[in-house]
């Protein structure tokens, strides 16, 4: 496997850092948040690398790319960013990958542009956030302890402001992502991604949160999308239902929906041999392969 090339890579207005590892076939990776990084796939997604180019992208103002006005931090104008990306890298084929908030900006892209990248892979996302239910799901959510510790780590979050504070806050939240809130890869997660060095923007999760990712609603023009798009979910989802994944998949003209029968939100994680095998073969072949 290649060393990575780390770059920060000037699209205009800002700069993103990008980590490239691999050859081939270039994907351009999009993280979750509001206010991650392209760290929380470091280790998870890297066999693909034996087969792909991974472009992993911190995304404005998230990471360690540089700072933009808030007024910025839309879902919208991410998605032009990758276009920027793309088009600044020399990328003339590509496929988007995005999960959960990338998801949303994966998706956004693919309306906004339709047939920019060749493929798109739309990962635990929404087509509008009406599908949130988080406080519902929440509610009745066990065990007990475990409920406490998430509500924690959000009421935190409304009030953290150090990257220790934000990473801490975040950190109580990760067992809501996985289908047996007591898994022990929950925290091995959270410990892997400190270890790693991974950031939280607090201020980017905040600002976005609160305008709704500057109005995201793509739900009545996912018939635009002209490109095939991989719908990917959990059948224990509590932050992107597998509703919303089945809504988007049945009107999006070319679409490949799979629920990954053992995961909530990070089937990456979860089950992450299916996941990539899947990925990978829908890439090379536009079919799916779940094993």
């Amino acid at each position: 496997m290649t060393e990575p090339v780390a770059t920060l890579v000037d699209i205009g207005d800002t700069e993103l850092y990008v980590k490239r590892r691999g050859s081939g076939y270039p994907i351009i990776v999009l993280h979750g948040g509001p206010g991650g990084d392209h760290v929380q796939f470091e280790g998870y997604l890297d066999p693909l690398s034996s087969d792909f180019a991974l472009h992993l992208v911190d995304q404005r103002s998230q990471g360690r790319s540089s700072a933009t006005p808030p007024e910025t931090w839309t879902a919208r104008q991410m998605a032009a960013d990758v276009v920027s990306l793309a088009r600044r890298l020399g990328l003339h084929e590509y496929a988007v990958l995005g999960h959960s908030f990338g998801g949303i900006v994966a998706l956004e892209h693919a309306v906004r542009w339709p047939g920019a990248a060749r493929q798109t892979i739309v990962s635990h996302a929404v087509p509008s956030l009406r599908w949130y239910r988080i406080g519902e799901e929440l509610a009745k959510l066990e065990p007990e302890s475990v409920r406490r510790q998430i509500a924690e780590g959000w009421n935190e979050l409304e009030h953290a402001v150090s990257d220790d504070e934000v990473s801490a806050a975040f950190a109580k939240q990760t067992p809501f992502h996985f289908a047996d809130t007591t898994d022990p890869r929950a925290d091995e997660s959270s410990a892997r991604l400190a270890a790693l060095g991974a950031t939280w923007s607090g201020e980017v999760n905040r600002q976005m949160q609160s305008t709704g990712y500057g109005g995201f609603d793509v739900e009545g023009e996912l018939a635009r999308i002209t490109q095939p798009v991989l719908v990917l979910t959990g059948r224990w989802e509590r932050t992107c239902p597998h509703e919303a994944a089945e809504f988007m998949a049945a009107r999006i003209p070319s679409a490949d929906l799979v629920i990954f029968e053992h995961s909530a939100h990070v089937s990456y994680i979860e089950e992450n041999d299916a996941y990539l095998r899947t990925v990978a073969s829908w890439l090379e072949t536009g079919s799916v392969d779940v094993g």
